[in-house]
């Protein structure tokens, strides 16, 4: 008897262990006969044109690729020839029209890097590390007209541990997926899954995160700094401008002082350490990178690039992350 087809819809790096789930752990229930993914785009300081890491995943898997600019009726044809049961979508990049949604037999599926109904939208990982939430975890939706608003299959929960960054938080959830999968892969191929509809009045909303949001403003708390460098750390990454460089900052941490210095305004505990004044407390930066260099331990860097005592930093005000 043959087995159900499936697609996957990816482009991003967070999807890869859930596609090892389905060409090797539920390749004994189901088929996965493709992926839909970006096409090739130019990426790094070279601009070099290369294939998104789902696309490489299935190159190297020789799983079919199709990678259109924007999906459309050539590709609802295609699933429905496939005779396509079931579509799975995580971090793909694209809305798909109902169309698309409607093709698999059995409905199309996505796997969302949060507890919904909380931080539906374009960066639901950084944002909740950088709101200090204690958990997150991945939900297992039907996709709808709605952005994150289908109704809810089950949930991952993942803990939020105090050293996870942006690129920390993303690995576990990707493999938060696959326990997801597991249970509820068979209802889903089955066309029995259970679902819950969202508490609409409890949904929260958070944006696609931009290259500036990597500026500091030094007139918020720290202890807001000190959670965007983490959730950021990596991408867009943060950073404050000094004796007209831009300065890079890898990691930081609130630290309780007893001097007094105004938001901005560089403190030197000593000759390896450096700390800014903010609205609310004293932020240390512990890992420094000044343009062209590589990101250091503050100490190493203070050897070439020096800080004076008492000068002011650059600060930008910061855009809120969650939308109103």
């Amino acid at each position: 008897m043959p087995k159900p087809p499936v697609v996957f819809y990816g482009s991003d790096a967070i999807a890869l262990p859930s596609l090892d789930f389905f060409l090797r752990e539920a390749s004994s229930a189901c088929e996965l006969v493709g992926v839909i993914t970006q096409p090739d785009r130019p990426s790094g300081r070279g601009k070099k044109v290369c294939p998104n890491p789902v696309k490489s995943w299935a190159g190297e898997n020789g799983v079919n690729i199709l990678d259109p600019a924007k999906p459309l009726e050539p590709e609802v044809t295609w699933l429905r020839q496939e005779g396509v049961v079931l579509a799975m979508v995580m971090a793909y990049g694209h809305i798909l029209s109902s169309a698309l949604l409607d093709a698999p037999k059995v409905g199309t599926y996505n796997l969302h890097g949060s507890v919904l109904p909380a931080y539906r939208g374009a960066s639901p990982v950084e944002t909740a590390l950088a709101q200090g939430e204690k958990q997150t975890g991945v939900t297992l939706m039907r996709v709808v007209s709605r952005m994150d608003a289908g109704p809810v299959v089950d949930a991952e929960i993942t803990p939020i541990a105090p050293d996870d960054d942006g690129l920390r938080l993303r690995e576990k959830l990707s493999l938060a997926c696959v326990p997801l999968l597991r249970r509820n892969l068979p209802a889903l191929l089955a066309g029995e899954a259970t679902e819950t509809l969202q508490d609409e009045e409890a949904a929260t909303y958070c944006r696609k995160l931009r290259k500036a949001d990597g500026a500091l403003d030094f007139f918020a708390p720290a202890e807001v700094l000190a959670r965007r460098v983490t959730a950021f750390r990596g991408w867009p990454g943060s950073w404050f401008e000094v004796q007209g460089v831009r300065v890079k900052v890898g990691s930081a941490k609130v630290v309780e002082s007893s001097l007094e210095a105004m938001p901005g305004q560089v403190i030197l505990p000593s000759s390896r350490e450096v700390a800014i004044g903010t609205a609310e407390g004293v932020l240390s930066l512990l890992e420094l990178q000044r343009p062209g260099g590589r990101m250091m331990p503050t100490a190493e860097f203070l050897l070439g690039f020096p800080l004076l005592e008492g000068e002011y930093v650059g600060s930008q005000t910061l855009s809120e992350l969650l939308l109103a």
